[in-house]
């Protein structure tokens, strides 16, 4: 009859309270009632005494078809009478195993129903078989302590079961999902993968196996890049692992959502070679199939799966080795398909858990029965409780270990230490690729049987390479032969410079200077050695050390050459542009004084540079490149530099200075431009430098800042640079003077004698060109002295003519000529001399000359005695005073007018000048020199 709905609401009210007095540690009082023994016709004793043989068992498991998981329950059903008959055939015990099947429905309160009806109702069970729902289970073993009873599960896989101190006295066959963790490591460690990423379905189940992954993955050591969790849509956080760089992606979400996942997988390319996904194993059978609820093709879904690898545990062991039955895994295994089949239900991937369970429970109350005969024996007036069986039989189900079915069996805390399966999904079907063992913590790979997409597993990240941008090697090595070159050039003007000291061509253009010019050429050449060392060559202290050396000698380098090469022109500069004519003596220790002080501000630069701010090698960068091999990594190109924290400011501290000199150096030499002394004189040449070296330090300044990410395109323009820079400047100095050497040496330097004749007037217009080249204020006063003085040599050639004429007639005519047309002449030449007045130096000389002509004549005749001219022609023309004054009129006149043209004494010097009074013997600037020849 059944009980009236009034006693049903009573009943679970009552089992409530029962369950929560358990919970609480107290020993319910109903338990008193439900197994009183007057009732139950049972003594407590008689079980383990052998008297009773038949031993009950309850099973509690989902059995009604359209309950959720029953078909769990079904399919093991074969299994526990398969296991039940192999103990009674092997005549090692001494009772039988009854079970009890109490219905659970997977609902909690038929559940909580179920099992109050086995406690109250049924016969005094030992142990509890059964639990595959989570919920009920949990809830039922939550009270186990209270009822003195142990539970045994084949099938409850929550993880949430593991919490020994909620449910001690729960055991279970089957490996927890959280058993796969460890296996998971291990694999993941067998191929050095130590970067994952996860994405779980947000439900407990799979939050519970995340979590306690997560613990396992820190103790491996290994990073966890990104954690993602869905609840419906997962490509918006498949899309962040991917984002994320994630290549190992441990998946726990049930079939349902898989197909969504590898769905978005698919479009977002993450699939093949450089992915792993790794997700759970229990899986139905072709689940993409039943459970795609996707827009992909079934053919997407395969294309995206293939490779994927699936963890769970093992249902059956592949050892054929014969367990506790006497059977192998395999024996076994055909005897379970034969009775399913016999009563036409499905297969369940739990038997093997479910006979190796019944066979712990007979080994375990085998056991326990041994432990309380044997205190029976020694003990007088034993008694025992059902607290201190339940006691007995946890202690005895830790220490459980034999072979059964599913591998070895044995119990840590409660869970068992199974075997976990691994396999990979390959065109279609899953292919086992090795299995992991807990028990001894090893993991076995089938040799060969795993295919990854690529030619090798998969990386757990995108390996980046770094690579240096160098410097290529030929295009360093052809630059350090010009820059050889180069500076052989320079050795070679060196040596020229040193051999020919005392040629007067190279004395006058200050030799020091000249080596100084030289030796700040081979610096900057120098430094092209060092601007093309980089990381590649040297390390990356040495490499800080030469960002400061190869700058330290690039600037005094440029400094050395430029501030000689200005030094020079600015003593030509004070010589020529002295307005007061004093005589200015500049020697070359001045001009080393005044290169010094040009390098003593760059030194004081450069230290401070080197004390505020130093240069620091700093490393640049730059975006991810793809391998140009095909390789699964990415290439990072980076460049060294050398930098500091105020690098603008020092490099605008450094172009000020050297533009400042540059624009000095450009107008000393339009300055001195019109100096035309090539000996003396570089400004031409160096207004040449200065344009080139100007025009191209811009340019390759600018180049070089745009090129900073191409070291080769910058060192190569930096070096070309220079070495134009410094050849030019070294060319344009030295080239000339050696051409010159070699062609007229005395060419620049020699100071030529004004010839005036008739046949040299082109010769005089270019010694004229160069007397104004000195001074172009005094030009045209210059020419008109130049006209004036070719006008009366002309007349004083007419005057030669005449007075050699009167001499051959002096000679010839009888002595009564006339003395008076003789004087006349003397007259005229007075006239002629008086027309022109020079001035400054010129008039001087001129002066000179016409008071001598002036002074003499009249000295021999202008004091003549007027008796003496009374006298007759005839008379006193052969006489002494006749012949003396003869000579001395015709001796001077001569003397000045046919010597220089054969090389005699200058015009300016008077018969009775002294040699040392003679222009040949004076000194005179050369520059304002005027030689008069014929006067």
């Amino acid at each position: 009859m059944a009980p009236s709905r009034s006693g049903c609401r009573w009943e679970m009210l009552l089992l409530l309270g029962c369950i929560l007095l358990s919970v609480w540690g107290l020993q319910p009082a109903l338990s008193k009632v439900c197994h009183d023994p007057s009732r139950q016709g049972q003594d407590n004793s008689n079980w383990y005494m052998g008297k009773t043989k038949d031993l009950p068992i309850m099973v509690l498991m989902p059995m009604n078809e359209s309950a959720l998981m029953s078909g769990i329950s079904q399919g093991i059903e074969p299994a526990v009478e398969l296991a039940i008959e192999h103990i009674r055939e092997s005549r090692q015990y001494s009772f039988s195993l009854v079970p009890k099947i109490y219905d659970t429905e997977c609902d909690n309160a038929k559940g909580l129903r179920a099992f109050f009806d086995a406690i109250c109702y049924g016969p005094k069970h030992l142990m509890i078989f059964g639990g595959v729902c989570p919920s009920v289970t949990s809830i039922i073993a939550e009270s186990l302590e209270g009822w003195n009873l142990v539970q045994l599960s084949f099938a409850a896989t929550t993880p949430v079961l593991a919490d020994k101190k909620k449910y001690p006295n729960f055991f279970r066959t089957v490996p927890s999902d959280n058993a796969v963790n460890p296996a998971v490591v291990k694999f993941l460690r067998s191929y050095n993968w130590s970067r994952v990423g996860t994405l779980t379905q947000d439900v407990q189940r799979f939050s519970e196996v995340r979590n306690d992954l997560t613990n396992e993955l820190d103790k491996a050591d290994i990073q966890i890049a990104d954690t993602e969790s869905f609840t419906n849509d997962p490509c918006i956080n498949v899309k962040k692992l991917k984002d994320n760089d994630v290549r190992i992606i441990i998946g726990q979400f049930d079939e349902n959502l898989a197909s969504k996942v590898f769905c978005c997988a698919y479009n977002l390319n993450m699939y093949g070679s450089k992915y792993q996904w790794i997700i759970p194993g229990w899986y139905q059978g072709n689940w993409w199939e039943q459970a795609n609820s996707t827009n992909c093709t079934t053919k997407k879904l395969l294309t995206a799966m293939e490779g994927y690898i699936s963890v769970d545990f093992e249902p059956l062991s592949a050892r054929l080795t014969k367990g506790i039955s006497g059977r192998t895994p395999q024996e076994y295994e055909r005897e379970y398909q034969r009775e399913r089949e016999q009563k036409g239900v499905e297969p369940s991937k739990f038997h093997g858990f479910a006979y190796d369970g019944i066979w712990v429970i007979a080994k375990t109350l085998t056991r326990v029965m041994e432990m309380l005969r044997h205190r029976q024996r020694h003990e007088h007036n034993f008694t025992v409780d059902d607290r201190e069986v339940g006691h007995l039989m946890l202690d005895v189900m830790n220490e459980t270990n034999f072979f059964g079915v599913t591998g070895q069996v044995m119990f840590r805390n409660g869970e068992r230490m199974g075997t976990i399966k691994f396999n990979q999904f390959q065109e279609g079907q899953e292919v086992k690729v090795g299995e992991y063992n807990a028990i001894a913590d090893s993991l076995e790979l089938i040799n060969d049987s795993i295919r990854f997409q690529g030619v090798e597993p998969p990386k757990d990240r995108t390996f980046v390479r770094l690579q240096r941008w160098h410097i290529n090697v030929p295009l360093y090595s052809i630059l350090s032969v010009i820059t050889c070159l180069g500076i052989s050039m320079a050795g070679a003007f060196l040596f020229f410079n040193i051999k020919n000291r005392n040629h007067r061509l190279i004395k006058m253009s200050s030799p020091y200077m000249n080596n100084l010019i030289i030796l700040g050429g081979m610096l900057s050449y120098t430094s092209i050695f060092l601007f093309g060392l980089d990381g590649s060559f040297v390390s990356d202290k040495v490499f800080e050390t030469l960002c400061t050396v190869r700058t330290w000698i690039l600037i005094v380098g440029y400094t050395t050459a430029f501030g000689a090469m200005f030094a020079k022109t600015w003593r030509v500069h004070a010589i020529f542009k002295n307005v007061k004519m004093k005589k200015k003596i500049i020697k070359d220790q001045k001009l080393m004084f005044i290169v010094g002080g040009m390098l003593l501000i760059d030194l004081c630069i450069l230290v401070c540079w080197q004390i505020v701010d130093p240069l620091k090698r700093t490393v640049e960068e730059y975006s991810l490149e793809p391998d140009p091999q095909g390789r699964d990594i990415a290439i990072r190109p980076f460049l060294e530099h050398c930098e500091n924290t105020h690098m603008t400011i020092w490099l605008g501290i450094v172009y000020a200075y050297k533009g400042l000199l540059m624009l000095f150096g450009c107008f000393l030499a339009w300055e001195t431009r019109n100096v035309s002394i090539p000996a003396l004189n570089d400004s031409k040449y160096i207004g040449m430098s200065v344009y080139n070296v100007g025009i191209m330090c811009i340019i390759g300044a600018a180049v070089s800042f745009l090129t900073r990410d191409q070291p080769n395109v910058q060192f190569c323009i930096v070096a070309l640079v220079i070495i134009f820079c410094s050849t030019i400047t070294l060319c344009l100095v030295f080239v000339p003077k050696f051409i010159t050497m070699r062609t007229n040496p005395d060419a620049a330097t020699q100071n030529r004698r004004l010839k005036f004749t008739q046949n040299q007037k082109k010769e005089d217009s270019k010694t004229s060109t160069s007397v104004t080249s000195v001074n172009q204020a005094n030009t045209s006063r210059l020419d008109g002295l130049q006209t004036d003085n070719h006008r009366l040599r002309m007349r004083i050639t007419e005057l030669d003519k005449e007075l050699e004429e009167v001499t051959m007639q002096l000679q010839d005519t009888p002595e009564k000529t006339p003395y008076i047309k003789q004087n006349s002449h003397y007259q005229d030449l007075n006239n002629i001399l008086s027309i022109s007045n020079f001035t400054d130096a010129k008039d001087g000389e001129k002066a000179l000359l016409k008071n001598h002509l002036e002074q003499k004549p009249q000295a021999q005749w202008g004091s003549m005695d007027p008796s003496r001219i009374s006298r007759g022609p005839l008379e006193d023309i052969n006489s002494p005073e006749h012949v003396q004054r003869r000579l001395s009129l015709q001796l001077p006149i001569l003397h000045h007018a046919y010597l220089p043209s054969i090389g005699g004494v200058d015009a300016s010097c008077s018969p009775n000048a002294s040699p040392g009074s003679s222009p040949r013997h004076r000194h005179m600037p050369p520059s304002y020199r005027v030689m008069v020849s014929g006067l």
